[in-house]
């Protein structure tokens, strides 16, 4: 029976998804740094991804491994290899992957068998419901992992468990969402989260079967510090009935630059070559514009991003994900008239590293959590772009609650696979005033970023040894050991 950390093993399982699977990493190297054993179940191409940072792990001797299980691809429709959300090609097949992730019980329960020292405590994704199941099978404690922070979690807690959606007629009509201390205004359409994806057929189930596996896990584990979001660290607990322990900001665990520069993917562009750009900017002059691993913009809107950083006079390292022959075309000509103050990187950007530079002075994103955290902890102000899901609501946090960004004026929710159906929502002008008053040093621009520095500073402190998210961590690791000593059936007699 454990009693102490080093008895612990640790197994996680993140949902294949990048701002998922970082956060879930990190947390991993969190646990094995403080002398529990890990296991990370995944797949083979999602292995790859974060196989750099865990072959530095152990070689830093810390009792981390992984081990990969085949999605039954074939089986459920999907092509070879999709083994990630990023890599599904139509959001139509979002319940294929659901389905595939379902065949991973079974074969997961038997690495949980063979695994020495036993498993003392599963941490995994809401989006694998059946890993409550498995947990009371071995007679272990199940902690549960939400991508957003609490505030966002608490708003779609109610979201889903009220008729507040039911009462309002139109996607695009705005109201106050109850429940909370602070006032926040949104569309239904930006409150819904899943959207589309929550009405195809076989959905509801799943997300039933999500909803009854959270209420039977033993915590939430949540990638945030409780003094960025105290109001809501507590609510959440209330509302959930459960523990709550923020344990984050995660990505400041490691401040390698391997780490730093090697966060997720490999990155289109050399770190080093990035802060060497970087070293040639004045401090906190440069606008890092980044909208996340899942978003995609038309070829119009495309066009109207670059056009309004052009517009503003402001340095800017500019990261896009995938481009059209056409906006290759079109970006040939802008890279070589911006070249003396615009950096464009191609494909994955060595996110963490960037905003961690004195001279990145803000940052464009599209409020996916992890995105939002990273600011945060960079203590840089944001333009918020959200797109779809749970984006709107981090803008909200961001821009009414913490008061350290500025929207972008992004209104309607565009769905993944569906960017092309609206053509330009947010216009080169409103673009280039965004980006201004956010790099603004005067009246609100300072309080703004004065706040952003406060957070940041709060952030590094939290994850400190005594800081809250340290103390957090601790305290979360002695209740799996207490939760353990609960349950005196021994683990082979589970079977």
């Amino acid at each position: 029976m454990a009693s102490s950390p080093k008895d612990l093993h640790f197994v996680l399982f993140p949902l294949m998804q990048q701002g998922h699977m970082i956060p879930m990493i990190d947390i991993a190297r969190i646990l094995a740094h403080r002398n529990a054993t890990v296991t990370i179940i995944t797949t083979p191409v999602n292995a790859t991804r974060f196989k750099p940072a865990i072959d530095r792990a152990i070689q830093a001797k810390l009792k981390i491994q992984v081990i990969e299980l085949q999605l039954a691809l074939a089986e459920v429709g999907l092509p070879e290899g999709c083994e990630n959300f990023d890599m599904i090609p139509s959001v139509d097949l979002f319940v294929n992957m659901y389905a595939a992730m379902d065949k991973l019980e079974k074969p997961s329960e038997e690495v949980l068998r063979q695994l020495t020292p036993a498993p003392s405590c599963i941490i995994s994704d809401n989006q694998f419901p059946w890993t409550t199941d498995l947990a009371h099978r071995f007679g272990i404690p199940r902690l549960v992992f939400h991508g957003p922070g609490c505030f966002t979690y608490l708003c779609l807690h109610i979201v889903v468990n009220t008729n507040v959606l039911s009462e309002i007629r139109s996607d695009l009509d705005y109201f106050v969402l109850p429940g909370i201390p602070d006032r926040i205004e949104l569309t239904k359409a930006q409150a819904g989260g899943w959207g589309k994806i929550r009405e195809m057929e076989g959905m509801e189930d799943f997300f039933e079967r999500m909803s009854m596996a959270e209420e039977g896990a033993d915590g939430v584990v949540v990638n945030s510090f409780e003094e960025l979001e105290p109001n809501y660290v507590k609510r959440l607990a209330e509302a959930k009935g459960k523990k709550v322990w923020c344990i984050g900001p995660v990505s400041l665990h490691s401040r390698s630059f391997l780490d730093m520069a090697e966060r997720g993917k490999k990155a289109g562009i050399d770190g080093h070559d990035c802060l060497k750009w970087l070293d040639t900017k004045d401090p906190r002059s440069v606008i890092f514009v980044c909208l996340g691993s899942m978003s995609s913009l038309s070829n119009e809107q495309v066009l109207e991003l670059g056009l309004g950083l052009e517009l503003s006079s402001i340095p800017f390292i500019w990261c896009i994900r995938s481009t059209t022959d056409e906006t290759d075309i079109w970006l040939s000509g802008y890279e070589e008239r911006v070249k003396d103050r615009g950096l464009i990187v191609r494909g994955w950007a060595p996110q963490v590293l960037i905003l961690s530079h004195e001279a990145v002075g803000g940052f464009v994103s599209h409020c996916g959590w992890n995105s939002t955290l990273e600011g945060v902890a960079a203590g840089v102000p944001m333009v918020t772009y959200p797109q779809f899901a749970d984006q709107f609501l981090n803008e909200r946090l961001v821009v009414d609650v913490l008061k350290t960004g500025v929207s972008i004026g992004m209104e309607v929710p565009v769905a993944i696979g569906e960017k092309d159906k609206f053509g330009a929502l947010v216009k080169k002008e409103n673009i280039k005033t965004a980006v201004e008053s956010v790099m603004n040093d005067g009246g609100e621009g300072k309080a703004r970023r004065e706040r952003a520095r406060e957070f940041g500073e709060m952030a590094t402190k939290a994850m400190a040894e005594g800081g809250s998210s340290y103390v957090n961590t601790t305290l979360m690791m002695q209740d799996v050991i207490e939760e353990l000593a609960k349950n005196t059936k021994p683990i082979q007699d589970v079977f």
